[in-house]
This record gives structure tokens, C-alpha cells and sequence, in this order.
């Protein structure tokens, strides 16, 4: 699979850092946690499927990271940074072994199907 992304061929010179640098610390955090944790949840306040995600992995006994950026109130444009870098288009990104599965409904429809139970052993 290959995301459309803009070719660096057709960014101007002159703003090229701006673009590869822009909220780059929000996305390298997460690359840390991701690094360094079997199971990732990135979320943000107020939104109430970051935590059923949370909740679903406590029942499951499944350890896991979490980082939250914001709520709907602030820090969309840093969060912002971690949509373009994933595709993903809203929150929670749940990652288990570094490999984006996608949302809570994701997270479910894996464990329903038994494929997160191969993943991770929970």
C-alpha cells in the first residue's frame, strides 16, 4: 500500500526544512514510544474513544503506553503533525509492535476476530 503524499520535488526549496521539520518533536516522541513499548495509544482529552481503548487493554491485561496531546480545545495543529505522518485521520492510533492498527473500533474488531491475540499473546 502507498499513501499519496506530495513529492519533495515539488516543494520549493525554500520552505523544505519548515515542511520536514514542522511539530517534528510530537512525532518523534511517538516514534520513542513506539520504540521502546509493545502496545502505543496516542489520544487527546475530552475524546471518549482513547479511553474505551484504554479500558478495552486494562481488561485484557494488555500493558501498554499512553500519550495524550491536547483536547479538542488545543493543540490540534501539533496533533495535526501525527495525522499527516500516520494517514490516519483521528484518535486514538493504537500501534502494537511499531504497526499502526488503527482506532478503538479496530482494536475491537482485531480482538474479535482473534488477531490481537496472536499479536500480542493477551
Amino acid at each position: 500500500m502507498s499513501r499519496h503524499i506530495l513529492d519533495s520535488a515539488k516543494i520549493h526549496p525554500a520552505i523544505q526544512e519548515t515542511v520536514a521539520s514542522k511539530n517534528l518533536d510530537i512525532v518523534l516522541e511517538v516514534q520513542q514510544a513506539i520504540a521502546s513499548n509493545k502496545i502505543v495509544v496516542v489520544g487527546m482529552a475530552q475524546n471518549p474513544a482513547p479511553k474505551r481503548a484504554r479500558k478495552t487493554l486494562d481488561a485484557l491485561g494488555a500493558e501498554h503506553a499512553y500519550l495524550e496531546y491536547g483536547s479538542y480545545f488545543s493543540l490540534w495543529y501539533r496533533r495535526n503533525a501525527l495525522k499527516m505522518w500516520t494517514g490516519w485521520p483521528s484518535f486514538p492510533m493504537i500501534f502494537v509492535d511499531g504497526v499502526l492498527i488503527g482506532g478503538n473500533s479496530d482494536l475491537n474488531a482485531l480482538i474479535e476476530s482473534g488477531e490481537f491475540a496472536k499479536m500480542t499473546g493477551k
